[in-house]
């Protein structure tokens, strides 16, 4: 009885009359817990009944679900992303395994997360575009700049390639994913795992690593 009345209640509050924004913003919240519960194949009417509005009332803020679906792609993916990490990354008063430390401490306070794990795997599995553009645009924002500055730290006898970033940083990402997919145990201290992980990446180009 208690669980059903608290269903009633959320109900009730979902469907005051909120400003347009507000109201907006609502609907996106609850799409993205939604999508990453239930996988984009959830529909609109699941999402309305959730939200305890009709199916229009969606319709109202987002012609179509692949609207909706913008919607959240922003708000899981562009929205983490911080405009301060391109300069970070090619901030060379400081040591190239001090930033990069810097940039995954940040970054995995950002994805190592229920909703964005998951929107992430049924994205891919999905075939979505969704994937496609944040890791093209990751690589030409993030990662292709880290590129540059590990060679050019580098002793240039073993030069570093973009597919040994994507390991790097591919492996970095997997903490979240046993985590948040799989369910595993996994380091009670990420970032001491992250800049270990750092730190045999960049010495095998002769980099010190984090301090």
């Amino acid at each position: 009885m208690e669980a059903a009345s608290s269903r009633v209640a959320r109900v009730e509050i979902d469907r005051r009359r909120l400003p347009p924004e507000e109201r907006q913003q609502q609907i996106v919240d609850e799409a993205v817990r939604f999508f990453a519960e239930v996988g984009l194949d959830g529909t609109s009417r699941e999402l309305a009944n959730r939200l305890g509005v009709t199916q229009s009332l969606i319709f109202k803020y987002f012609e179509t679900k692949q609207d909706l679906i913008e919607a959240v792609y922003g708000r899981v993916y562009l929205e983490r992303i911080s405009p301060d990490w391109p300069a970070l990354i090619r901030d060379r008063s400081r040591p190239i395994g001090e930033r990069m430390s810097i940039f995954y401490r940040d970054y995995g306070s950002r994805i190592f997360d229920h909703d964005w794990m998951r929107i992430f795997m049924f994205s891919g599995l999905a075939g979505a575009e969704l994937n496609k553009r944040y890791l093209n645009h990751l690589r030409q924002t993030l990662l292709e700049p880290m590129l540059e500055e590990v060679r050019q730290a580098s002793d240039r006898r073993t030069v570093p390639t973009m597919e040994d970033i994507w390991s790097l940083h591919g492996g970095i990402v997997y903490i979240g994913i046993r985590q948040h997919i799989y369910r595993m145990p996994t380091p009670d201290e990420p970032q001491h795992e992250i800049d270990r992980a750092i730190t045999r990446f960049l010495g095998s180009f002769g980099i010190k690593g984090p301090a």
